[in-house]
């Protein structure tokens, strides 16, 4: 009788997995019930019988797989949500710990070819800094601006990270620094990096990208468009560690965000190898790997402009890159280190995203966009 049941819940859970998860899920993970079998030109004993028990393990094992696939978020783009209006390149968005959106713009700055010169420096210092308030606190349910501040502070925006103290991080490409400001505060507490001196050493950045900071305060840096490495500080701004190091098996090419997920492995959205690919750094006191603990690399993937992470997902999206790779969303599952989900808007399409972020408490994502200048709002269901 189980035997029966058994393999009548084999013939319909196939049935039932394709109206639920439609063509954009992961395969099914290896269930278990492949070691029911015999490999090929194994000689068949009585042992080799699979019992009721182990039937029903393997069926066990294939639903658990199916509710797995059940759990992933969905992401549904918010109709009522309307953004801020006539900004300037939304170069970064993040969430504060209360749930409110928290964006970096350009006001009436541009980057294009003529920006930087061939060693990096800026061209247009002359212009003196952006007298807009670039960055921007956002109603998070209508996209109303209720707090703005950073006029004539920055030159290029690039990255903002929210960390979880409330503690705001940004990075100009221009300047060549991070900044830190504490939660409240509109005047830096902590500058790495020389202003206006691009470099390669230690205390120097060149264009950084993207920060993220640790729940122990350790301070995350992708120094990403000239030097394509991770720099690691402490909490008070000492370097830690530079990645990669001689004898690491990884080359960055252009890494562009950062999330760092809740085991401590720091993942990396790297542009221009097309991958999101996750370090352990150490951030756990563990001792650092030379190699990638997960790697997302496919075809349809693209240049990766962003990364974020809640639970066991990992959020990103792609920017152009060829025709005949859509611009979307992608969700990652890190339990089975696959692809989980595509996603994008309803309304529209994506053009140029740029940064995206997930509420603290995984119920909304975010996604910025340069050209048009705009900000995305989905609801994860």
């Amino acid at each position: 009788m189980a035997v029966r049941i058994v393999v009548q819940l084999l013939r319909v859970l196939p049935v039932l997995a394709i109206p639920i998860f439609g063509v954009e899920t992961i395969s099914l993970p290896r269930s278990g019930l492949e070691d029911n079998f015999v490999e090929e030109n194994q000689p068949r004993t009585s042992l080799d019988c699979p019992g009721e028990d182990e039937l029903l393990l393997g069926l066990f094992r294939a639903i658990q797989s199916v509710a797995d696939q059940i759990s992933v978020p969905q992401l549904i783009e918010n109709r009522i949500w309307r953004g801020p209006q006539n900004l300037g390149q939304i170069s970064g968005v993040s969430v504060d710990p209360s749930g409110k959106p928290v964006v970096f713009h350009r006001g009436d700055r541009i980057w294009d070819y003529q920006t930087f010169n061939s060693y990096f420096q800026y061209r247009e210092e002359f212009r003196g800094p952006i007298q807009q308030d670039t960055v921007l606190t956002l109603n998070p349910y209508t996209g109303d601006v209720e707090d703005s501040w950073g006029g004539n502070m920055f030159y290029m925006p690039h990255g903002i990270h929210v960390d979880h103290f409330g503690n705001v991080w940004l990075t100009d490409i221009a300047l060549h620094q991070v900044f830190k400001f504490l939660k409240g505060s509109k005047t830096p507490n902590l500058i790495l990096g020389r202003r206006f001196e691009p470099g390669y050493d230690a205390t120097h950045f060149c264009q950084p990208t993207s920060v993220a900071v640790s729940k122990t305060g350790k301070i995350v840096i992708a120094d990403g468009y000239c030097n394509n490495r991770i720099m690691l500080f402490n909490p008070s701004g000492e370097l830690l560690d530079i990645i990669p190091q001689p004898g690491d098996h990884l080359s960055l090419q252009v890494p562009h965000a950062l999330t760092i997920l809740d085991k401590g492995d720091v993942c990396v959205a790297d542009r221009e190898n097309m991958r999101v690919i996750c370090l352990n750094i150490g951030l756990n006191g563990t001792e650092r790997s030379r190699d990638p603990t997960f790697t997302f690399q496919r075809p349809d993937l693209g240049r990766v402009f962003a990364v974020a992470s809640d639970g066991n997902y990992i959020y990103a999206v792609n920017g152009p890159t060829s025709p005949v790779i859509p611009i979307r969303g992608f969700t990652m599952s890190t339990k089975v280190e696959d692809l989980a989900r595509h996603w994008g808007p309803f309304s529209g399409s994506f053009q140029k995203p740029h940064s995206i972020a997930v509420c603290p408490n995984g119920t909304a994502l975010y996604v910025s966009e340069i050209g048009p200048n705009k900000v995305w709002k989905f609801d994860l269901v």
